[in-house]
This record gives C-alpha cells, sequence and structure tokens, in this order.
C-alpha cells in the first residue's frame, strides 16, 4: 500500500530504530537512531544491491522523494548509476561555482595580452573591472542570462558613453566565446543584448569643413559655447595638432615639452593606432595652443593627464564628452568633428604646397611608399613643424 502523510506521522512517532516503511519501486523510509527518518531507495546496479539516500523527512516531502524515484528510475534506464550521476553532478556544480565570470575574463584578458598594445590592455581591463565585474564578476559564469548583462551594459550607455558600451560588449562577447571554446559554457548569452546598442548610421566619410573661414567659426563657437575648461582645451589641442581624439583625451604632462624652443607632443608609440613602427609619434606644438596649456599646467598642477576627469580622481575627460560638445554644446553635428581636423589639415596643407608625405606622417598614417618610410625615420622633420607653423597661423587668421 502507498504511504500517506498521516501513515507516516503515525509510524515515525512509534516506530523503533532501525525500522522501514516501504512506499513501493524501492522507495522506503528508514528510522535511524535519530529522532528524524531518511528517504531512501533500494536499487539493483551490476547485480548488486545499492541504496540511493535521499534526504531526510524533515527537508523532503513524499511528493519530493516520489520525483526523485522517478530520476533514479531513468537514471537506470539511461544506463547510468543514480550514484555515480549524481557525484558528476556535484562535480559539475563545484567546477561552475569555481569558474566565475571574473576568473574566465581574467584567463582571457591573459590569453589576448600577447596580441594587444599595453595600453590597450590596460584600458580594457579597466573597463571590465568598472562596468562589469562588480556585478557578474563574482557569479559562475554558466549562471549569467542575458537580461543580466543587459543591465551592466544599460548603466554604461546611461552616462551618454554609447561607444563605450559597444566596446565593452564586444570584450564580454568575446569571453563567452573564449569559455565555449574551453568547454566551461555551452552558448554565449552576450549576444542578444547587441539588440540593444542604437544602429550605427550608414554613412561616408565623417563630416569635415575644409575652408578656413569655417574653421575660424568653430574656434568662434567653442570660444562662446559653455564648455568646461578640460574640455575645451581638448577641443584647442585637437584643432592645432589633428590628433586622433583618443590620444587627446588622454594627453599626459610628461609627454608634454612646453618648454623648448621648439614645444613638442610625443605620443608613446603603444598609445597609437599603429603600434607597429619603432618610434614615438611627435607633433610640433605651435601658436595659441602652446600659451593656453602652459596656463592650465599651472592651473592645474602635477596631474597625471593633462585634461583630468571632474568625476574621477585619477582619470581624465572622455572622447564621448568631445564628441558631445561639438554635436550638441557647439551645435555641429553632421558639420564637423574633432576627427574632422584631421581631414582639414591634410586636405588644407597639401593644397598650400605641403608634400603629401610630410602631411601624412605629421598624421601618423600608413606607409605605402618608400619616401614615406624614409621620412618615418625621422628624416626632415622640419618640414613638419613648418607644416604645423603654418596651420597655426592659418587657425589664427594669418595664414
Amino acid at each position: 500500500m502507498k504511504l500517506t502523510d498521516r501513515t507516516i506521522r503515525g509510524w515515525v512517532k512509534d516506530a523503533p530504530s532501525g525500522s522501514k516503511i516501504w512506499d513501493g519501486e524501492g522507495l522506503y523510509l528508514h528510522k535511524g537512531k535519530l529522532a528524524d527518518a531518511s528517504w531512501r531507495i533500494k536499487y539493483r546496479w551490476d547485480n548488486k544491491e545499492k541504496t540511493y539516500t535521499i534526504g531526510p523527512l524533515s527537508l523532503v516531502s513524499l511528493a519530493k522523494a516520489r520525483s526523485t524515484l522517478a530520476e533514479v528510475k531513468l537514471s537506470l534506464l539511461e544506463g547510468r548509476d543514480p550514484n555515480i550521476k549524481r557525484l558528476e553532478n556535484r562535480a559539475n556544480q563545484s567546477l561552475a561555482a569555481g569558474n566565475t565570470f571574473e576568473s574566465i575574463a581574467r584567463a582571457w584578458l591573459a590569453h589576448r595580452r600577447t596580441e594587444w598594445s599595453p595600453v590597450h590592455f590596460e584600458k580594457s581591463e579597466r573597463a571590465l573591472e568598472r562596468d562589469i565585474f562588480p556585478t557578474l564578476g563574482s557569479l559562475p559564469i554558466t549562471s549569467i542570462k542575458p537580461p543580466m548583462i543587459a543591465l551592466a551594459i544599460n548603466r554604461v550607455m546611461q552616462r551618454d558613453a554609447v561607444e563605450t558600451a559597444g566596446r565593452i560588449l564586444f570584450h564580454v562577447r568575446s569571453i563567452f566565446r573564449y569559455a565555449r571554446a574551453i568547454g566551461v559554457c555551452d552558448d554565449n548569452p552576450a549576444d542578444p543584448v547587441q539588440e540593444l546598442l542604437p544602429k550605427k548610421r550608414k554613412h561616408g566619410r565623417m563630416k569635415a569643413l575644409l575652408q578656413s573661414k569655417g574653421l575660424w567659426d568653430i574656434l568662434r563657437r567653442a570660444a562662446q559655447a559653455n564648455l568646461s575648461r578640460p574640455i575645451f582645451l581638448a577641443h584647442l589641442l585637437t584643432a592645432y595638432t589633428a590628433a586622433r581624439i583618443t590620444n587627446i583625451v588622454e594627453a599626459r604632462w610628461q609627454d608634454m615639452d612646453l618648454d623648448g624652443d621648439q614645444p613638442i607632443w610625443t605620443i608613446p608609440r603603444e598609445q597609437m593606432k599603429t603600434t607597429s613602427r619603432d618610434h614615438h609619434h611627435r607633433i610640433p606644438l605651435c601658436g595659441e595652443i602652446v600659451v593656453q596649456l602652459k596656463a592650465w599646467r599651472a592651473v592645474v598642477g602635477p596631474t597625471t593627464y593633462c585634461f583630468p576627469s571632474p568625476q574621477k580622481r585619477k582619470g581624465h575627460i572622455t572622447r564621448e564628452g568631445v564628441e558631445k560638445a561639438y554635436r550638441e554644446t557647439m551645435g555641429l553635428s553632421g558639420q564637423h568633428s574633432p576627427h574632422g581636423w584631421r581631414s582639414a589639415l591634410s586636405t588644407l596643407g597639401r593644397e598650400a604646397g605641403f608634400e603629401r608625405e610630410v602631411v601624412e606622417l605629421a598624421l601618423d598614417h600608413a606607409h605605402d611608399n618608400d619616401v614615406a618610410m624614409a621620412y618615418d625615420r625621422g628624416e626632415r622633420f622640419e618640414k613638419r613643424i613648418e607644416l604645423y607653423r603654418w596651420w597655426a597661423k592659418l587657425l589664427e587668421g594669418e595664414g
């Protein structure tokens, strides 16, 4: 006869230690020396009688015990010893608990380190530590679901850092691909989160104003706009040097020689887009930007970055902050961007008669001939100084 809760309660109260009461198909209750009884299942494996212990009556109901019996019978039909299967499951759970997202991400970072520049590695590691590890780092990687990743990415986008969110999500997707490759997980929950990112608009080259009158208008707008001092000076350094915006926001005082006869900004090669060259990138600083940087250095003191972040003590302003100033504060959306200064210097410099190789190497563009390679080894650096002196005069209305 099948057991009932009422039957079990009476049996537990009166039965002596060591007695059993059967529910059928191998399932029974065993009363030990202690007061509580435990659920057990008798089964045969490899022609031997074995016992599968479910758990104490105080924690396992009759319905749960019967459900476990069904699982045991299914395991036997599959040709697996239920006790061995349980041990394997526990081992897998223990492994999953040890394989946290952060531990796998650290292994992925170590795997990528030899392929990346030191700066790119540090920025990627810092982004994960700042925006992903606090919420997902301690979780078993197999337990992470798309909504959990989406929450972390949304928090980044709420800082008006959509590009940063995209780069971080790219890393998270790559971490899960790495986890799949080493057999730690079976799917990639970061893939569907891409739908949260704004679709990139199709466009050609970045907009740029290519006439001196238009460039003067940008400088005038910036001077009149309500920009923070770090953002304004980052804009000004972009205009005078036509350097990449990433290098601008990460500019450090230690790389600025403002006090020599010819001030020069030396950007370490590992911070440049092209890292394979054997020398650092030097940019002559000419005109008003030198005066402005000296004055700013006296104000901010011995900070690491030229344009420190007002929110983070040891950080710098972001490229998103500068680009937003162009789009919104200065009203230049669709007309000009920080990258547009590179196009302007390239086009107007060549129109003014400067050799193509001089202009291209001033912008640290890739080589496409032997002459450019010769210039790149440092020959005729004076030509680049001439280019930047002419450019400064143009921006200041003297060209």
